[in-house]
């Protein structure tokens, strides 16, 4: 990464008078001190998971942004945490890019929506500088040292591997990136977003340039591919998302293999059948998704709550599980054991948690749902670093408008 990001959390004194300290028992005097929410930089330091919980629970709510419920199972993670700590959550703009909600949090200071916390891929982190608020989640440490920032300003949650999806009457059914520029796809081809603005769309363009001979290093030829698709009238300008499928604006796309399983089920809805496969010519995995808590949230505690949850290891119940009353009954620290941790539930959308090493090691990681084939002879795995997505994020600022 060029830079990393760097805030100071300001601290507050609750210092009680000498003569007030003097007259209480030792014990009590020493005591360490209790910070507010919006700086806590630990569950410790604003008084324990039970005194979290407690906080979220009277904020009453919470404010996501750009997490779509078929995301790496994103609506089991928003059912359960809203059942189990009864707080409200408000998603805006669930189908958002990464930009937009950096955007969000500068666009919407002070107001009731702006964004309690972001889900936020690698190559914008540089722009949510002086943006977030440096918090360390108990299970901190299982979290590598390379996706995360050691203020814990922000750390990788998960991450995936890119995959074709498509409509299974398109025939012939690809198996290749380099497939997409087939006449009989003319007006079936969508990206999952801007690839100037969403990290999955940037690494889809990044795929297609190392299918045709170019390199984490040179996506020119993925600019030059989409360019000669739009021309063919293969590539059509509409974001390949669950929504614009089953609306029928296009029938294949790009995206990550642990949105498989949403996908799938949007389109049953609709009586389609959506097919994913492994690209054979390119193998690109993603640097995981950043989770982070704004600095200016409006929910401080139910921002950190979440995060907690995300980075839960717990191999429990999911919202169907939850008593009705759990949250009027149990401890904080009962209901977080009690229910599916984040980063398992993250395993059963088909994403790989960051922390799912140590979770395999302690024993605590769910089986992970039937995966997609993978190719013969699939390529080497390839891992853009953050230097080759900004460089490539530079690039197709300059060529995607002129596309």
């Amino acid at each position: 990464m060029s830079k990393k990001l760097k805030l100071v959390a300001g601290v507050a004194s609750f210092g009680l008078i000498s003569s007030i300290a003097l007259s209480l028992p030792a014990n009590a005097a020493s005591a360490p001190k209790v910070k507010p929410w919006k700086i806590a930089t630990s569950v410790a330091e604003g008084g324990g998971l039970d005194a979290l919980v407690k906080a979220a629970q009277k904020e009453g709510e919470l404010n996501l942004i750009a997490t779509p419920r078929d995301w790496a199972d994103y609506g089991d993670a928003i059912d359960t945490f809203s059942k189990a700590f009864h707080i409200k959550i408000n998603s805006d703009n669930p189908d958002g890019s990464s930009a937009e909600e950096i955007v969000a949090i500068k666009t919407t200071k002070n107001l009731a929506k702006m964004p309690d916390v972001v889900d936020i891929g690698f190559s914008v982190l540089d722009d949510a500088a002086g943006l977030l608020a440096p918090y360390k989640v108990r299970n901190w440490a299982d979290i590598p040292n390379a996706v995360k920032d050691p203020d814990g300003q922000w750390y990788g949650a998960y991450a995936g591997k890119l995959a074709l999806w498509y409509d299974s009457s398109v025939t012939p059914a690809p198996t290749s990136l380099k497939d997409l520029s087939n006449p009989a796809y003319k007006g079936m081809v969508a990206l999952p977003g801007d690839p100037t603005a969403a990290q999955q769309a940037l690494m889809s363009v990044i795929a297609t340039s190392i299918a045709n001979g170019g390199s984490v290093a040179n996506v020119q030829k993925g600019v030059d591919f989409f360019k000669t698709l739009k021309s063919n009238g293969n590539f059509v300008a509409v974001k390949g998302n669950a929504a614009n499928f089953v609306a029928g604006s296009f029938k294949i796309s790009i995206g990550w293999d642990y949105n498989a399983i949403g996908y799938i089920n949007e389109a049953k809805k609709v009586n389609k059948t959506v097919k994913y496969v492994y690209p054979s010519d390119a193998n690109v995995q993603g640097t995981p998704y950043a989770l982070a808590v704004n600095k200016t949230a409006p929910h401080p505690a139910a921002a950190r709550l979440w995060e907690e949850y995300m980075f839960s290891q717990v191999n429990g119940v999911l919202a169907a599980g939850v008593g009705a009353n759990d949250w009027k009954t149990l401890s904080g620290t009962k209901l977080m054991a009690k229910i599916m941790g984040g980063q398992n539930t993250y395993i059963l959308g088909g994403a790989h948690p960051t922390t799912e090493p140590a979770m395999i090691t302690k024993g605590t990681a769910v089986a992970s749902p039937a995966g997609i084939a993978i190719p013969a002879n699939w390529p080497k795995m390839v891992v853009p670093s953050v230097d080759y997505q900004n460089a490539a994020s530079e690039v197709l600022k300059q060529a995607w408008p002129n596309l």
